[in-house]
C-alpha cells in the first residue's frame, strides 16, 4: 500500500497530473521523472519516444511502484501498450481519461484537440472519441510551442499570452464546445488558452480524470495508501535542475509541502546525485 505511484513525462508537464493526485489522494507517495534534457517530445519519431519511455520505465521500477502512469501523452499514444506488457503492475495513460472527459462534457458533438505533433499525428484522440460515439467529430491543432514556453518557465508571461492566441487563431469549428488539452504541459496555459477560445469552449484537463482512475484501480487491487503512514515524494529530472525544482514549488505549491520531498538530477548516463 505504501508503495509509490510512480509518474513519468517528457518534462514538467506530468507534474499537472501529480497536483490532481495531491488533491484526490493525498496519502500517496509520487515518484516522479521528467525527462527536462530530451523535451519536447512531439517531433520525435515513434520508435524513439517508445525507447525514451522504456528507458525511464526500467529505472523506475527500482523503487517498487505500485503503478506507473505515463503523464505524457505523446508516449501514452505510442507506447502505452508496449509499458503495459513489459512490467507487472498496473499502466495508465492518459489519452482515454482525457476522451472521457470530453465525452460527458460536450453537448455539441463537436471537439477541439491540441496537443504535440506526435500526439496530433497519432490520430490517438479521435480513436478513442469514435470508440465512445461514432458521432463525435474532432478538430485538432499541434502546438508545439507550448511545451517549450512551459519547459522555460514563461508560462505566465505576456509573451506567452500573444503566442497562443496567435497559435490557437485557426482553431475555429461551428458548435465547438469542448477543447482537449493534449498534453499535459499544456494545463500550465490554462488561463491564456481559455482566453483565446472564450467562455463557450470548456477546456478538457485529463489530470482530473486520470486521478480519478488512478484511485480506481488502486482501491480494486486493494492498494491505496493507509492515512496516517509516512510517505516521502521523490522527483527526478534529467535536464537542468534548477529550474525544474522552481516550475514544480511554483505549479504545485503547498500541496508539495505537506509531505517530505527529495529532489534528485539523474544524468542520462550515469547515477542519480542530488540537486
Amino acid at each position: 500500500m505504501q508503495q509509490p505511484i510512480a509518474v513519468l513525462d517528457s518534462g514538467v508537464g506530468g507534474l499537472t497530473v501529480v497536483k490532481e493526485v495531491m488533491r484526490q489522494l493525498p496519502c500517496e507517495q509520487i515518484l516522479y521523472f521528467g525527462d527536462t534534457a530530451r523535451a519536447p517530445y512531439g517531433p520525435r519519431a515513434a520508435e524513439e519516444v517508445a525507447r525514451f519511455t522504456r528507458e525511464i520505465v526500467d529505472y523506475l521500477i527500482q523503487f517498487k511502484p505500485k503503478m506507473i502512469v505515463i503523464a505524457c501523452n505523446t508516449a501514452t499514444a505510442v507506447a502505452l501498450e508496449d509499458i503495459r506488457s513489459r512490467v507487472e503492475v498496473p499502466v495508465i495513460g492518459v489519452i482515454n481519461p482525457g476522451a472521457r472527459a470530453a465525452f460527458r462534457r460536450t453537448k455539441s458533438g463537436v471537439v477541439g484537440v491540441i496537443g504535440t505533433e506526435g500526439t496530433v499525428r497519432s490520430g490517438a484522440y479521435e480513436t478513442a472519441l469514435k470508440q465512445l460515439s461514432s458521432r463525435i467529430e474532432t478538430v485538432s491543432l499541434a502546438c508545439p510551442s507550448f511545451v517549450t514556453l512551459v519547459e522555460e518557465g514563461s508560462f505566465r508571461s505576456a509573451r506567452a499570452q500573444e503566442i497562443v492566441a496567435e497559435t490557437l487563431s485557426p482553431l475555429r469549428a461551428p458548435g465547438m464546445d469542448c477543447l482537449i488539452l493534449g498534453c499535459t504541459h499544456y494545463p500550465f496555459l490554462a488561463d491564456s488558452i481559455s482566453q483565446a477560445m472564450g467562455p463557450e469552449v470548456v477546456l478538457i484537463n485529463s489530470a482530473e480524470e486520470t486521478a480519478r482512475e488512478i484511485h480506481e484501480v488502486l482501491e480494486r487491487s486493494n492498494a491505496l495508501a493507509v492515512e496516517g503512514e509516512t510517505s516521502v515524494h521523490r522527483f527526478f529530472c534529467s535536464g537542468e535542475p534548477v529550474r525544474f525544482r522552481e516550475i514544480a514549488q511554483i505549479w504545485l505549491g503547498e500541496q508539495i509541502r505537506l509531505m517530505p520531498v527529495i529532489w534528485q538530477f539523474l544524468a542520462l548516463a550515469g547515477r542519480p546525485g542530488h540537486s
